[in-house]
């Protein structure tokens, strides 16, 4: 796994390993992410990246809101409770000297407190797989005030997702057993 554009191109990122079965990390693989950031780059979202505050849920690695800040993104906060996921998000933020835009929240995703910080621009939502985790964090997120108005949620998961009332599905794409949603607040 490697950041694979803007200053840290090419930087290898922290093996996952065998790591903590329990653990459930499934990073987007390199070819996703360079599709899905070609999306926000170039896309029809124009450039979502560029000085956007990120907010990465369910972070694993924090390979998506890492890539974001290689590519000129203001600042990320990485929200994970996995004491795997957080160890590996502190070495990949180190890795990639991003220190002092970066933000490590050691807590669940769907228990998050009200915003105590300007709201977020993108949202990265990664959360394991068809256990409708993803429901739960992005309500808690609105609801506790993370998201700007015009904020972009990007919402992976394998099995359809709920979209909560105050956000309008934009868009879908499949890679593989993969669906990233595109979302945004009404």
């Amino acid at each position: 796994m490697r950041i694979i554009a803007g200053e840290n191109r090419g930087v290898a990122l922290s093996a996952v390993g065998k790591g903590d079965a329990g653990a459930h990390l499934r990073p987007t693989t390199d070819r996703v992410r360079e599709s899905l950031f070609n999306v926000l780059i170039g896309g029809k979202y124009g450039d979502a990246v560029t000085d956007a505050r990120v907010l990465d849920l369910f972070a694993g690695t924090g390979a998506l809101g890492l890539e974001a800040l290689s590519r000129s993104a203001e600042c990320a906060v990485f929200v994970d409770d996995g004491r795997k996921a957080q160890s590996l998000i502190e070495a990949n933020i180190k890795i990639c000297r991003a220190g002092d835009r970066s933000t490590l929240m050691r807590m669940d995703a769907t228990r998050l407190p009200a915003n105590p910080d300007a709201p977020y621009d993108l949202v990265f939502l990664d959360p394991p797989y068809a256990k409708a985790l993803g429901e739960k964090a992005i309500a808690a997120a609105i609801s506790g005030n993370w998201l700007t108005p015009r904020a972009l949620v990007v919402w992976e998961d394998s099995a359809p997702i709920t979209v909560p009332e105050a956000l309008t599905l934009l868009d879908t794409r499949p890679y593989g057993d993969t669906k990233i949603n595109f979302l945004e607040p009404k």
